[in-house]
């Protein structure tokens, strides 16, 4: 290879860093925020207010461009009994918001040196009961138990169930399956459209694997931190949101991935071939993709299951869906899980100073 290919590559490589860097999300996450600004500025009764969405979507998002996702219904449970206690949590879902907002604005890798401390010591705590100083000890070995139907046509039930924490996936069952994705769970990793979905519930329920189990939950939607807000009160264990430094970095890494793949394959395409089919709300991480990441930050060894397609299965193992959502690149996903296993230091944006523990990937 000549100097001249060399510094090519490196100047590409440069400029795929550059490009997915930028969040293609970015115009709509502020848009959403602008939009609950608007309604919070309108002065209404906060009673008639989540009364008007337990009833009817919220039409004018629409009028003024937003997703019609966005809000589309408030938490309406038990928990609000009086108008004290909406205008209580509504206070509460500002103050979350706002900090929110301000930390996802910030970008710092270094956040995979800090997940022990955000993340697994909130929960150890509970589990012993006792609110004890930090620790830097990380789980001697975790299972991350992904929802891919290729778990049909396995047998790790066991082999699962022995890693000292078990990390499943947007609450799917066990029952039934214990032989093929195990019965032990440890956490469950949910992304917050699954909290939106049971705060219609009596207390915020949303506990298939028991009260007892802790929730970790990345936040899709900004209107979803009302959900939490109002949910966290009435959970037994905890519920704990991931930092949106942890958020931004996995976005980053998963476009990276993306990107990649789609000029090696449609090079003449270019960057803006890839940003037609992935813009905005078009493109985003998987709930595994981030839980494996969280794995790798908190455990010394990570096991990964689930993870994959095949032509003759189902998209989950515990559904009947067939299809894949567009929303993700798993492709792209599944090669960041192989240089995790065979190449990490080739992953981009992770700190020198952190260091990946060994990986590997069942299938």
């Amino acid at each position: 290879m000549t100097t001249a290919e060399e510094e090519e590559i490196v100047a590409f490589n440069e400029t795929l860093l550059e490009f997915a860097a930028v969040d293609p999300g970015e115009p709509k996450f502020n848009q959403e925020v602008d939009l609950i600004s608007d309604y919070d500025n309108t002065r209404r009764s906060h009673r008639r207010y989540f009364s008007s969405m337990s009833r009817n979507p919220i039409d004018s998002n629409r009028r003024r461009g937003g997703s019609r996702h966005v809000a589309s219904k408030f938490p309406v449970t038990t928990i609000l009994r009086s108008s004290l206690q909406v205008s209580r949590y509504w206070s509460e879902f500002r103050r979350n918001l706002r900090l929110w907002t301000r930390t996802r604005k910030a970008y710092d890798p270094h956040i995979m040196l800090d997940l022990i401390r955000l993340i697994k010591n909130p929960i150890d705590s509970h589990q012993n009961g006792v609110v004890s100083g930090s620790s830097e000890r990380r789980y001697s070995s975790c299972a991350v138990v992904g929802n891919s139907g290729t778990l049909l046509t396995s047998q790790h039930g066991d082999l699962i169930d022995k890693h000292e924490f078990v990390i499943r996936l947007n609450n799917a069952k066990t029952q039934r399956f214990e032989n093929k994705v195990g019965s032990k769970t440890s956490v469950s990793f949910i992304n917050s459209n699954i909290l939106h979905q049971c705060a219609r519930r009596e207390r915020c329920h949303c506990h298939p694997y028991g009260e007892t189990v802790p929730i970790v939950m990345y936040i899709c939607q900004p209107i979803h931190l009302l959900d939490y807000t109002v949910c966290k009160p009435s959970h037994p264990s905890p519920l704990v949101i991931t930092d949106p430094r942890f958020d931004v970095l996995c976005a980053r890494i998963v476009k990276y991935y993306s990107v990649k793949k789609f000029l090696e394959e449609k090079r003449d395409e270019g960057f803006q071939g890839w940003s037609k089919g992935h813009e905005g709300s078009l493109f985003h991480y998987s709930s595994g993709m981030q839980a494996v990441m969280l794995a790798v930050g908190v455990c010394e060894r990570v096991s990964v299951f689930g993870f994959g397609k095949s032509n003759s299965t189902k998209h989950h193992y515990h559904t009947n869906q067939k299809a894949e959502l567009k929303l993700h690149d798993y492709e792209a996903e599944y090669r960041l899980y192989h240089d995790l296993e065979n190449n990490p230091r080739a992953i981009p944006f992770l700190p020198k100073a952190f260091e990946i523990p060994s990986v590997k990937v069942y299938h």
